[in-house]
This record gives structure tokens, sequence and C-alpha cells, in this order.
């Protein structure tokens, strides 16, 4: 599966297939969340958020390229990236593009 944040793939022929999605919500446990609240007092990245993020992006985008499979798809067009707080501690990601199937 190709996946690319741009409309095209150079050298294909593209046919549209539909919009393909996949979302999740992640929360770090209430330590690491205690712990992740007196570090933004002084500053500096916040680790076990960031690795959070990371992982809530990677298990979007299998779920999303799962749906494309189902669809027989060759590739994923447009993709993008969206978070949103659910609650303090916790976010939804969603990645979401167009699933493509090569016509040459």
């Amino acid at each position: 599966m190709i996946l690319v944040n741009t409309d095209y793939i150079s050298g294909k022929e593209l046919e549209m297939l539909g919009i393909v999605k996949g979302s999740t919500i992640q929360s770090k446990n209430m330590v690491r969340d205690f712990t992740q609240g007196l570090k933004t007092m002084v500053g500096g990245e916040l680790g076990a958020y960031n690795e959070m993020m990371n992982e809530a992006r990677a298990l979007a985008t299998k779920r999303m390229v799962a749906e494309a499979e189902l669809m027989n798809a060759d590739a994923i067009v447009n993709i993008r990236y969206a978070s949103s707080a659910i609650v303090q501690g916790a976010a939804e990601v969603i990645a979401y593009g167009t699933a493509v199937k090569f016509r040459n």
C-alpha cells in the first residue's frame, strides 16, 4: 500500500475509490499524567504525551489502511491527520485520505 500526502502518484493514473479513515482515542495513566503536569511548570518537551501521540497516529494510520484494503485499493492519496482533546490527558487522532486504484 502506497501512502502519500499529495493528490497524485507520479507515473500512475488513479481511479478514486472513496474516502477512508482510521481513528483512535489514547490516554496516559494517571501517574504519567501527573508527572507531565508537573513538567509544564518548568517547561520542555512532554515526552510521554509525544509518545502517546506517535502511537495514536500509527494506530489511526493502520486502521485507515485496513479500510482501504477492504476496498482493494492500491494506495491512499491526500492523507491528513487531525487531533483533538477529548478530556484532560486523552486525545483523539484521525487519519483520513482517498483510497485509489491504479489504472495502468
